[in-house]
């Protein structure tokens, strides 16, 4: 029955695990930054920039995006004009997967953070917003604002 049991929990959890190849990796904050890149494949830009646009990470309900288009923007967060020069890469990376590291009083979500986070919905539990790959891609595309 034990035995059983145990099984059922292991099904369970994995059915729980975000189960995208390269979806989670560990990092290691070194001051304001993450230096290290999360996935094994570098940045790419354009992959990059259609997260920024997309409706997935929603950056565009805070942030005012250059070549964004018409589309309408918010004004809650800085203008992501100039982050590249701004700001280097591993800052970048560290302001996407857990800017509430830097400022706890942030509006922005911790996009790759899965630990110690409030109200998550319990199927989202464990799951990043942002794949490893996407936070790198992100990372490319910002790097690309000067």
């Amino acid at each position: 029955m034990r035995l059983l049991f145990w099984s059922a929990v292991l099904v369970m959890a994995a059915g729980c695990a975000n189960t995208t190849p390269g979806a989670w990796a560990p990092y290691r904050v070194e001051g304001d930054a993450i230096r290290e890149p999360l996935a094994p494949q570098a940045g790419n830009a354009a992959r990059g920039r259609e997260v920024v646009l997309g409706r997935d990470s929603n950056c565009l309900l805070c942030h005012g995006v250059p070549e964004a288009g018409a589309r309408a923007m918010g004004n809650l967060a800085p203008p992501l004009g100039g982050a590249g020069a701004r700001l280097d890469e591993g800052q970048l990376r560290l302001r996407i997967v857990d800017s509430m590291r830097l400022n706890p009083q942030t509006i922005m979500p911790s996009y790759y953070r899965v630990d110690g986070l409030n109200q998550v919905a319990a199927a989202l539990r464990g799951k990043p917003i942002l794949t490893a790959q996407q936070v790198e891609d992100t990372v490319a595309y910002l790097l690309t604002l000067r």
